[in-house]
């Protein structure tokens, strides 16, 4: 049985972690090779599951030690079928893996879980296409029939919520927020910037985040910026405005890079973890109810270790840890 899913603890304001750049460790550091960038094929063999479980201990540790909230955030961002298709998977062995993804999660969350660190099960949704490029964008009846398939998946498992990551046009983000409440799961909506600080398709954040909120009944639990360097968007980050209020979770990039910079790169650029560390802290400042951290392309434990070390200074951060 779902643990959270009607009353998703991050809510209360307590510093909650989750992981850093899953892929970009997997493949730069761990020496993978990630078709697609898919993580969850891992999931197929004995060997891939270590080394997701693994992977995922060192961000538990770091958790359980600052006495923080922890979100297992499933490796299924690219489990969804079009991804799977291109992969071999049928659409019976796609939903099997989904579930495996969340019940290896929650395998690892039984053995981890302590009364001051509490531990939530998100199925991690990603974009039908590219997560830099918008490409053929759907409409938001589309986007909801298609990624009411996974989420589908999802509701029948123990996950918590799902968690739309990388999302760049806002009709994607739409459908998936309407197919979530449909099924009965709290979501959180994840956006991508250009170093503007705009979606990719230019729309402002705070024209997504509100068009969102309006054409869906405010469904989302909150929303979450991934896959950006924080000095790409914080400057639009304005403290006391309404819209800044839904935004709880940062998952920022390592690398300063704009997208086509990223793309075009053969190396991993690793940043200054605690540079990173100061800047997610500069926000909070701003913004003290943001409660969810973690990393994205380049970011590894360290990087959440620094962050995690930085925004608990805040005495806002100690008086909910204690």
């Amino acid at each position: 049985m779902p643990r959270y899913r009607n009353a998703l603890p991050q809510l209360s304001g307590k510093l909650f972690l989750t992981d850093g750049g899953l892929e970009t460790t997997l493949v730069f550091h761990d020496g993978l090779d990630l078709p697609h960038f898919a993580a969850f094929d891992l999931m197929k063999d004995e060997a891939g599951r270590s080394r997701l479980s693994d992977y995922f201990r060192r961000y538990v540790a770091i958790a359980r030690e600052r006495r923080t909230g922890f979100i297992f955030e499933s490796p299924t961002w690219r489990a969804s079928r079009d991804w799977a298709e291109k992969l071999g998977y049928a659409p019976a062995e796609l939903d099997r893996m989904n579930r495996a993804s969340i019940a290896l999660m929650a395998v690892l969350r039984g053995a981890s879980e302590t009364p001051h660190s509490p531990m939530v099960l998100s199925g991690q949704i990603g974009p039908r296409g590219d997560g830099y490029v918008p490409g053929a964008a759907m409409s938001a009846a589309e986007a909801d029939a298609y990624h009411a398939e996974q989420i589908g998946s999802f509701a029948g498992t123990e996950a918590d919520m799902v968690t739309a990551i990388t999302m760049n046009y806002v009709e994607e983000a739409i459908g998936i927020a309407r197919a979530a409440k449909a099924a009965g799961m709290p979501a959180a909506i994840s956006f991508t910037t250009e170093t503007d600080g705009r979606l990719p398709t230019g729309q402002p954040l705070k024209e997504a985040i509100e068009q969102v909120d309006a054409e869906t009944d405010a469904a989302p639990a909150y929303y979450m910026i991934n896959c950006a360097h924080p000095r790409h968007f914080a400057h639009v980050l304005v403290s006391g405005e309404p819209w800044t209020q839904r935004i709880r979770g940062l998952r920022a990039n390592a690398s300063k890079c704009s997208h086509a910079e990223l793309d075009a790169a053969t190396a991993l650029d690793a940043g200054d973890p605690l540079e990173l560390g100061r800047e997610y802290r500069d926000i909070l400042k701003r913004l003290p109810q943001v409660n969810v951290l973690g990393g994205c392309c380049g970011t590894d434990h360290r990087h959440v270790e620094a962050i995690a070390r930085s925004c608990a200074i805040d005495p806002y951060r100690a008086a909910q840890a204690a």
